[in-house]
């Protein structure tokens, strides 16, 4: 299997308290990937540390083969692209500019890329759905818009591979959908890598090739989705009861209350 991240011997301390032990963990190329597991356990710390948003120990993380801490932050930002749980909103910029924000990490004193970055942002713009936004200041964007927003501004970097904290915290139901069949379609065409973490294990299990299950740090199983999820781990790692169907080889998880 082809990697795009790689995790060994991974253990994050932050204060006094030990957050994640001896995490060793992979990240396949082209696939879905989700973090799953109940607040509190770790799994956006073990994110941010995949990225190196929290430093980890050298050569502990490798990103397209390559060790995280040798990359440079224009180099990283061309191979990745990360949306955090809460991004800070630009009370005066507009979609338009936003977007153009993710070309950052391709602009040179002595190369003109005008033209290229035109035609990526007005992509990123239409894939995303939001080209009609374009002139829209971002604070009167509904939550949903703007988290499209965030994504064509991460897909200007054309990063090969998207990470996301939680998309679709505090979104209604149909904005979360709208998000995650955004992420399906980017994945299915494009063959964009796309890590997250996921709140809900219904649509966790829903659109992920590729699953990690956190507990109080540690890592408790991982692998393709359809072979690790069953009742007994969700009644062991989140204390609820389950039924799993499978319709057109895809599961689907509904919850049917708390372990009594």
């Amino acid at each position: 299997m082809k990697t795009a991240i790689d995790v060994k011997q991974l253990s994050v301390t932050l204060g006094d308290r030990q957050i994640l032990h001896d995490i060793n963990v992979s990240v396949p190329v082209g696939k879905i990937t989700t973090l799953i597991g109940p607040n509190g356990c770790g799994k956006s710390t073990l994110l941010r540390s995949m990225i190196g948003y929290i430093h980890s120990p050298r050569d502990c993380v490798t990103i397209l083969g390559k060790p995280l801490q040798s990359y440079s932050q224009n180099e990283l930002a061309r191979q990745m692209a990360f949306l955090p749980q809460v991004p800070n909103m630009p009370k005066d910029m507009t979609v338009e500019e936003l977007v153009y924000c993710g070309r950052y990490p391709y602009q040179m004193w002595w190369k003109n890329t005008a033209k290229e970055d035109r035609e990526i942002v007005d992509y990123a713009l239409g894939i995303t759905k939001t080209n009609h936004l374009r002139n829209q200041l971002i604070p009167f964007l509904s939550g949903g818009e703007r988290q499209r927003v965030w994504i064509a501004m991460a897909l200007a970097q054309q990063p090969k591979l998207l990470v996301l904290d939680e998309p679709t915290t505090y979104l209604d139901i149909n904005h979360q959908l709208e998000i995650m069949e955004l992420l399906k379609r980017l994945n299915d065409e494009q063959g964009l890598t796309v890590l997250m973490v996921l709140h809900e294990l219904t649509q966790a299990v829903q659109y992920s090739h590729h699953m990690a299950i956190i507990k109080d740090g540690h890592l408790v199983t991982a692998g393709e989705t359809k072979e690790i999820v069953s009742d007994e781990l969700f009644r062991d790692v989140f204390s609820v009861d389950v039924q799993i169907d499978t319709f057109d080889d895809k599961q689907y998880v509904r919850v049917k209350g708390l372990v009594e």
